[in-house]
C-alpha cells in the first residue's frame, strides 16, 4: 500500500474505528493498524457480549457517572455525544433499544451487530485496514510528528491518533503499547489501576459460601475513608460470589477502593439492605413482624430478608436459636442495625487483567480538551481509554472512547490538510 497517508490511526477499538471514520469522513486518506487479525476484538466481549453500546441520559447526569475526570469531556459532548452515536448506527439501519438505567443495546443482542457496521463503514469511506500489525515507534523531530514505524517499514503523515486502549484483558491486545508509545513523545502517564472490578473480600461467610451466589436487589453499597465518612455509595445490585462482590453496585464502587488502598491496607465498606427505610422503620417493621408470634425468630420473620441472609444475620448477632417471644427491644434493634449498616472489609479488587475499564492514563494537562490534540508534539491526537478518563459500567467508557476518537479523527483531519 502506499506509505505517504493524511492520517494514521493506531488501535482498532471503538475509539480507534471511530476516529478513523470521522477523519475518512473529513477526506483524509487513513490507514488503520491494529495487531489483532480482526476488528475489535474487546468490543466483541463488551456488555456480555451483547455491546452497551451508550446510555440515553443527558450530557450533565452523563458526566456525573464518569468519576474519573468526567468534566474534560464537556468540550467533547459539545461536538459529538451519545446522541450522536445513536443517530450514527440508526442511520446505518442497526435497530437500538433502550434498558434499565438508560442502557443501549442493539435490537439484536449482538456484539457483531456494532463491530460489523463500523468495519462497514470503514470499508465503504475507503480506510486501509492493516492487521497483525504493531506500531513500534512514533517518528517526529521533537517538534510535530511525522509518521510511524512498524515491523513492514515506516509509514509517513502528519497526524496520528493514538486509541490503544487500557490495559484491561490483555488477551484482546491491550498490553499497554500506547501508554509506551505517548512516553516516547514526552507524555506523562498517571499510575494505572483497576476499575469496574468485582472486590475481593476474605471474611468468614465468604470463605465458607455461605451466601455464594445471592444476589440483592437495590442495595446501598458505601465505601468509607480512615474518618469512617463515606466517599461514594451505590445504590444498584449486587451479588455475593466465592471471592467477594460482584454486580453493578460493587463495580461501581471498586476504583474509589483502589484509590484509598494507596494509602491503606483495608477499605471498609457498608451495604445498607433497606436503603429507602429508616432505621427507626425498619425497628418497627421487625417488632410487627415479630409481635405475638410462637415461632422461633427464623421462622417469625420469613421473607423479611432472603433465607440465606437472614440466617447469616441471625446467626452473627447469635439469636438464631431464640423464639420471637424472647427477641428483647436491643436485639431488635441489632439486627435493624445490621441490616441499615452491614461492614465489609474490602482488600482489593481484581487486578487489570480481569477488570473492565483501566484507571489513570495519559495525563489530561498534555491533552486539548477541544480537538485531543497532544500539547506535547504536534499532530498527535490520543483518545479512549488511554487518557486518565474512567466511568461506570452502563455505557459510559465505550461512549466515552466513540466520541474522543470521533472528536480526534475529525482535527486529526483538519490539521492534515492545515
Amino acid at each position: 500500500m502506499e506509505k505517504i497517508l493524511d492520517v494514521i490511526v493506531v488501535g482498532a477499538g471503538p475509539s480507534g474505528m471511530m476516529a478513523a471514520i470521522a477523519a475518512a469522513s473529513n477526506g483524509s486518506k487513513v490507514a488503520l493498524f491494529d495487531k489483532n487479525k480482526r476488528l475489535g476484538k474487546k468490543l466483541l466481549m463488551t456488555g456480555g457480549g451483547r455491546c452497551n453500546v451508550t446510555n440515553n441520559r443527558p450530557v450533565e447526569d452523563f458526566i456525573q457517572h464518569i468519576p474519573g475526570n468526567g468534566r474534560f469531556l464537556y468540550s467533547t459532548f459539545s461536538q459529538w455525544n451519545n446522541e450522536d452515536i445513536m443517530s450514527f448506527f440508526a442511520d446505518r439501519g442497526i435497530g437500538l433499544k433502550e434498558e434499565d438505567h438508560g442502557r443501549i443495546f442493539p435490537t439484536t443482542d449482538k456484539s457483531k451487530t456494532i463491530v460489523d457496521a463500523l468495519r462497514n463503514e470503514l470499508e465503504q469511506l475507503g480506510v486501509t485496514i492493516i492487521y497483525q500489525s504493531a506500531v513500534e515507534k512514533i517518528i517526529h523531530d521533537q517538534k510535530k510528528v511525522t509518521g510511524v514505524r512498524t515491523l513492514e517499514g515506516d509509514y509517513l503523515s502528519k497526524s496520528i491518533v493514538l486509541a490503544t486502549g487500557g490495559l484491561t484483558y490483555p488477551s484482546t491486545g491491550a498490553t499497554g503499547d500506547g501508554y509506551r508509545l505517548a512516553k516516547q513523545v514526552g507524555h506523562h502517564v498517571t499510575p494505572l489501576y483497576p476499575t469496574e472490578s468485582p472486590v475481593l473480600i476474605d471474611e468468614d461467610f465468604i470463605q465458607k459460601k455461605d451466601l455464594q451466589g445471592l444476589s440483592l436487589r437495590d442495595i446501598r453499597l458505601s465505601v468509607l475513608n480512615e474518618k469512617g465518612k463515606p466517599v461514594t455509595n451505590h445504590k444498584m445490585d449486587v451479588l455475593f460470589t466465592h471471592f467477594g462482590l460482584s454486580g453493578p453496585a460493587a463495580l461501581r464502587c471498586s476504583s474509589f477502593i483502589n484509590q484509598l488502598l494507596k494509602q491503606q491496607e483495608r477499605v471498609t465498606l457498608t451495604l445498607d439492605c433497606f436503603p429507602n427505610t429508616s432505621k427507626e422503620e425498619l425497628i418497627r417493621q421487625l417488632e410487627d413482624q415479630l409481635q405475638n408470634s410462637t415461632k422461633q425468630v427464623k421462622n417469625a420473620l420469613n421473607g423479611f430478608l432472603p433465607e440465606r441472609l437472614l440466617k447469616y444475620f441471625l446467626e452473627k448477632l447469635d439469636i438464631d436459636a431464640l423464639g420471637a417471644n424472647q427477641m428483647k427491644k436491643t436485639k431488635v434493634e441489632a439486627l435493624a442495625e445490621l441490616c441499615k449498616n452491614w461492614k465489609l472489609s474490602a482488600k482489593g479488587t481484581f487486578g487489570l487483567e480481569k477488570s473492565f475499564v483501566t484507571g489513570g492514563g495519559v495525563d489530561l494537562k498534555e491533552i486539548s480538551p477541544k480537538t485531543m490534540e497532544s500539547k506535547k508534539i504536534t499532530g498527535l491526537f490520543i483518545a479512549g481509554e488511554l487518557l486518565d478518563i474512567n466511568g461506570y459500567t452502563g455505557g459510559f467508557n465505550i461512549t466515552s472512547a466513540f466520541c474522543t476518537g470521533y472528536v480526534a479523527g475529525t482535527h486529526a483531519a483538519y490539521h492534515s490538510f492545515a
